[in-house]
């Protein structure tokens, strides 16, 4: 084999049209912009979703849900999860280090679901009724 004998794969390549180039082209004169308007003139384009002045479909439809941007800041924990932890003083540190939260979290809940059967004690972690009734009762203290 030789650099000169080489030759792309049948059919990989496509003759690039030529357009404008008289009548036995099929696409001489007008190059088939056809005649007139917008799309006939060079330049002659618009944005992406536009519909000549008709209201676009984007801004048909309804507006759906809301995203807080608080949402990533605060998360939850369950009573169960708490009782799979080995340290007896938890905090936000602690929680982030066992992976139960992530990194963003700045406010975190402790939610009453599942059981929790040792002392434990909150610190800088908020809690529902119900689950610091359930860590005060299992004697731990929620600060």
């Amino acid at each position: 084999m030789r650099l000169n004998d080489m030759k792309p794969n049948a059919g990989s390549h496509k003759t690039r049209l030529r357009v404008g180039r008289g009548i036995g082209s099929g696409l001489g004169k007008t190059a088939g912009r056809g005649h007139k308007g917008q799309h006939a003139r060079a330049g002659g384009t618009h944005r992406y979703g536009f519909e000549g002045g008709q209201m676009p479909l984007q801004r048909r439809l309804p507006k759906v849900g809301f995203r807080s941007l608080k949402k990533r800041e605060s998360q939850e924990v369950f009573l169960y999860q708490l009782a799979g932890l080995k340290v007896d003083v938890i905090d936000v540190i602690a929680l982030h280090q066992a992976g139960l939260i992530d990194s963003h979290a700045k406010k975190v809940k402790v939610v009453a679901k599942g059981e929790i059967g040792r002392a434990v004690k909150l610190s800088g972690v908020l809690a529902t009724a119900g689950a610091k009734a359930a860590i005060e009762a299992a004697g731990g203290s929620v600060e």
